[in-house]
């Protein structure tokens, strides 16, 4: 089983001190990918879409994946939960009051309620009080509104897993290149509990594509259990790797460092140790910059400048690869 491990906020401080709001490492065991990065120094890190091109269209739809596509990235990242007819669906978590238009709809407004998942309390509306048909008559909305804006509201539906693998293998064939998955089961032993149990839907769901036989997934959990479950379940494919992710001491970091320090010898000691070194995430909006890399403008405005510049900082210390919000700009600061 491979691992992830996400630091700690004075790790991270100590590592660089430029690490915005929200920014994690993760060291991963190398992909057939890594090892011939290190066979070629001059292979470039791979970038990650996280929840897509999230800073351009709402997270987890069709449309910001192929937005992320066309801005050259190398994976996409649907984090998965399950419908209540047991349907794997792209959203960030079971709440769904945020990221869907359904305090809008009165046909649910009786499904309001509140769920204790993984220790959190929320009130609103889940997936899995939803049939996926229910949930296909739903329409996505902007999480960050205040931040990235109304535009793209009403537009776009809620994706199954299976329609998300069929769209990324349509649009590598268009390309000419392989675009990898790298999806995220969300609270495993909740929808276990609640009897939806996500491991073997997600097992059958790799083995029915032919796409996912063969292109590169990266299976993410902050749970044990259902990784190995996972590895159980699809045996030892090569082109699947699964990523147990680890919050060291459960610290989490809220403050915004004022400056850039000197990174330490952890992406060489995690080399050494044969993992790789993956940060995330680089938004582009001020408010998620570390202060060296801000403008003058207010905390809710892009600076992409500021953004390419951050990214190519950590590159400079030989890290594997990043998670963006923005491929593009991403793709800027890895190409130079």
């Amino acid at each position: 089983m491979t691992r992830t491990i996400l630091l700690p906020a004075a790790q991270r401080r100590r590592f660089l001190k430029a690490t915005a709001a929200g920014t994690v490492l993760a060291a991963l065991p190398p992909l057939a990918r890594a090892q011939a990065a290190r066979q070629h120094p001059e292979a470039k890190p791979t970038l990650y879409a996280h929840r897509g091109a999230s800073a351009l269209r709402p997270e987890h739809t069709l449309e910001s994946y192929a937005k992320a596509i066309a801005d050259g990235a190398d994976f996409v990242e649907p984090d998965l939960v399950a419908t209540k007819d047991g349907v794997l669906v792209a959203r960030h978590e079971n709440a769904i009051t945020g990221t869907t238009d359904v305090a809008a709809r009165p046909e649910f407004a009786a499904r309001k309620t509140r769920k204790t998942i993984d220790g959190e309390t929320h009130e609103g509306w889940f997936v899995s009080d939803f049939t996926f048909a229910e949930l296909k008559t739903l329409r996505a909305i902007e999480r960050l509104s205040q931040m990235r804006g109304t535009a793209y509201d009403g537009q776009f539906q809620i994706v199954s897993f299976d329609e998300i693998i069929d769209f990324v293998a349509a649009e590598a064939a268009a390309r000419g290149r392989t675009i990898g998955l790298i999806p995220e089961l969300k609270h495993s032993t909740w929808f276990a509990q609640a009897g939806l149990p996500m491991e073997d839907r997600f097992v059958s769901t790799l083995k029915a594509h032919a796409y996912t036989r063969h292109a590169p997934v990266v299976v993410q959990s902050f749970e044990i259990a259902n990784l190995k479950a996972l590895r159980k379940g699809l045996g030892q494919p090569s082109n699947v790797t699964l990523a147990q992710l680890v919050i060291a001491g459960a610290e989490y970091d809220k403050e915004q460092p004022a400056d850039v320090a000197a990174p330490t010898t952890l992406v060489a000691d995690a080399h050494k140790a044969g993992l790789q070194v993956v940060v995330w995430t680089f938004r582009p909006e001020n408010a998620f910059l570390a202060a060296d890399f801000r403008s003058d403008a207010g905390p809710n405005v892009r600076h992409d400048a500021g953004s390419v510049a951050e990214i190519r900082r950590y590159l400079e210390t030989g890290i594997d690869g990043l998670f963006s919000d923005d491929p593009a700009l991403a793709r800027k600061a890895i190409d130079g």
